[in-house]
This record gives structure tokens, C-alpha cells and sequence, in this order.
């Protein structure tokens, strides 16, 4: 576990449950705090000054996703970036996994609503993802994008971004949704046009914050069709003409975001920033190993994938003869928060997630064959 890391945090040992909502560490907290009594005391100057902790989020998100400020803009949530992008594509069909999120398929069901993209729904092998050679069997001269979750939100089932940009080609767009890996995955980024994310989980930065970075190809592709007044040339030459989009990814924006917020994200970004991802990652998969071990000792069936590669810190599992619910009741006996579905539970441990947890899980399971 990376002890300077977990010191920032107050989280309950048993908390396994990152890829829902990943409670923020004292420095977001404080952050939040100090920016909302700061506005409490508002006098001439507040104002311009709280909202300099959007450029220094916006900074430090680039730097982590290996790009720079020109083509990072923050958002409210990965949502409101997908629909962006969604609404973007003039024509021409996207390739996208049936089995996503759902946040992940009503941008482009929009989108086909108003006659511009056209979604053709993938269906990877289960416990896999989508994969180049999925893809290869789907592409075909209409094709002009590909939308994917970097982590699969049911298995922790890694998409290899290098891979799939190889086999789109140079001149179709990757969208991808990196809300379940980024600041605890080490992908390449840059290998994708479009990248999405929502700082609420594994970035633990607190609801209504995110990001997204665009590249040069989809500045110039993606139609800015939601382009807000401050996503324009001139913002502040209030005159009643119609401005321009931003050359940059500013044109990603609608409205001035909070700054409260704002100053929270920053923060969790910075904490990142200081351990390092590869840190972060590799305290990840430790815990990751231990709770499948686990599970398996306790004959638990594994659903996410069992190549260290190809997964990230997602572990779902069933229990044969065992209804999820009462898994999830033993679970919570223990002081264990997990996901829990009708067919399936999921554990998402973090870098500050003590081995209390999986001894928390070992007796869980354990107390379901007395």
C-alpha cells in the first residue's frame, strides 16, 4: 500500500466500492471548503481569483493525460464530454460496445435521432472487451469512429488503445470514456482522439467535475454543436454577434464552471500527480491479486479478466448457489462496501485500500458456508 498516499485519506477500510464513487481525500475537502468560505467573504476580487483553480485543473489534467492546456477543456462529467463528441460526428457510422454503460449509448442513440452518427452496437465475448480484432471484423468503408471505455465497467476488462488505434487507422476517430482508468491506469492516451472523464471515482475529486482532451484530428472533424458563449472567440466581448468557436478545446464549453468544484478537482489531480500513476496502479493490483485469491479460495466464479494485463482494478465475481444479495448482506456484516448486482458483485479496491479489506472479505465469505 502507498502509506503517504492512504495518509490523505479518512476512508473506512472496508470501502471496496472505487468504481462507483470514490470518496475525496482531505486535501478535496479542504479545498472545497476554503473555496466556498472564500466566496462566502466575496468582495472585488473574489471572484477572478476562485476561478484560477480551472486553469490549474485543466493544467495538471493535461499533464497527466500526456497532452497540453490547448487541447484539454474541463467538463461537469464524462457525459456531457461523450455527448460532445456524439453530437459531433456529421455522418457515418461509430462502432460501440452493446455491453457499456449506458452513458456511453445515449449520446450516440441521440445522435442517430438527429441524422448524424450511426451507432452499430459490438458484442464482445463476455468477461473480454473490445478488442482490434472485434473491431477489424466490423469496419467497414463508413465507418468514421470507434467509442470505447477504456475499463469495462462490469470486469475491469483493459482496452488496448494502442492496439485499436492500429487497427482504425490514422484517419478515424477513438473516442474513448476513461472514467473507470484514468489517474489509476498507465494507458496511452495519446493514442486516442477523444478522452473523457469524470472525477468522482477512481480520480476521487467529488461529483460535477471532469475533463476531456481533444486531438488536432478531432478539432478539426467533430462539429462543436453544443458551443456555449464561453467556449467562443472574444468571451468577454459581450456585443450580440454571434463569436466563433475556440480553435482549441475551449469550444467543449458551454457555461462557466464552479469553481468550488473546480478547486476540489485540482486538488485530487495534484495528489495523482505527486505518487505517480504507475504508484497508484501498482498498489491497485496487489489488492487486486489478494481479493481474487480470495474469492477463488472460497469457490467464488471470477468474471473479470484473469491476464494482469488486460485488467485494471475491477474484480466481479459470483458466489455458485449464493444469491448476490446475500453475499452483499455478509459482505456488509463485515464493514464491506461492494457493488452489487442481480447476477454479480464487484470489488474496486484503491491504492489506499488496506489488507484489513481482503481479511474483511476472507471472513465474509468464509461466515456464508457456516
Amino acid at each position: 500500500m502507498l502509506t503517504s498516499y492512504a495518509a490523505h485519506f479518512d476512508t473506512p477500510a472496508g470501502y471496496l466500492d472505487f468504481a462507483r464513487f470514490g470518496p475525496p481525500s482531505r486535501d478535496a475537502v479542504t479545498a472545497t471548503a476554503r473555496a466556498l468560505d472564500a466566496s462566502a467573504r466575496a468582495d472585488h476580487t473574489t471572484v477572478d481569483t476562485l476561478m484560477r483553480a480551472e486553469e490549474t485543473a485543466r493544467d495538471t489534467a493535461a499533464r497527466l493525460a500526456g497532452t497540453d492546456a490547448r487541447h484539454t477543456v474541463l467538463l461537469p462529467n464524462a457525459s456531457t464530454g461523450l455527448f460532445h463528441a456524439a453530437l459531433g460526428v456529421r455522418e457515418g457510422v461509430v462502432l460501440a460496445p452493446r455491453t457499456d454503460f449506458p452513458a456511453n449509448h445515449y449520446p450516440w442513440r441521440r445522435s442517430a435521432d438527429l441524422g448524424r452518427a450511426t451507432p452499430h452496437w459490438l458484442d464482445p465475448a463476455p468477461g473480454s472487451g473490445v478488442t482490434p480484432d472485434l473491431v477489424r471484423a466490423a469496419l467497414t468503408d463508413d465507418v468514421v469512429a470507434v467509442s470505447v471505455s477504456a475499463v469495462d465497467f462490469r470486469t475491469g476488462f483493459r482496452a488496448d488503445l494502442a492496439a485499436l488505434r492500429e487497427a482504425i487507422g490514422p484517419d478515424r476517430l477513438l473516442i474513448v470514456d476513461a472514467i473507470q482508468a484514468f489517474g489509476v491506469a498507465s494507458l496511452p492516451w495519446d493514442a486516442a482522439d477523444v478522452v473523457v472523464a469524470g472525477g468522482q471515482k477512481w480520480l476521487r475529486a467529488g461529483w460535477s467535475t471532469g475533463f476531456a482532451t481533444l486531438s488536432d484530428r478531432a478539432l478539426e472533424s467533430l462539429e462543436p454543436v453544443l458551443t456555449g458563449w464561453t467556449g467562443v472567440e472574444d468571451v468577454g466581448l459581450f456585443d450580440g454577434a454571434e463569436h466563433p468557436p475556440a480553435p482549441d478545446a475551449r469550444r467543449w464549453s458551454i457555461t462557466n464552471l464552479s469553481p468550488v468544484t473546480a478547486a476540489a478537482f485540482a486538488a485530487a489531480l495534484d495528489l495523482v500527480e505527486r505518487h505517480t500513476v504507475p504508484a497508484i496502479e501498482a498498489a491497485i493490483a496487489v489488492r487486486i491479486a489478494e481479493l481474487t485469491e480470495i474469492v477463488e479460495a472460497y469457490g467464488g466464479r471470477v468474471l473479470s479478466p484473469t491476464d494482469p494485463a488486460r485488467r485494471a482494478g475491477i474484480l466481479s465475481f459470483t458466489l455458485p448457489d449464493h444469491d448476490p444479495a446475500l453475499v452483499a448482506k455478509a459482505l456488509h456484516a463485515e464493514g464491506v462496501t461492494a457493488t452489487v448486482r442481480t447476477d454479480s458483485l464487484r470489488l474496486s479496491p484503491h491504492a489506499s485500500t488496506p489488507p484489513e479489506a481482503v481479511e474483511r472479505v476472507a471472513a465474509a465469505l468464509s461466515s456464508l458456508g457456516n
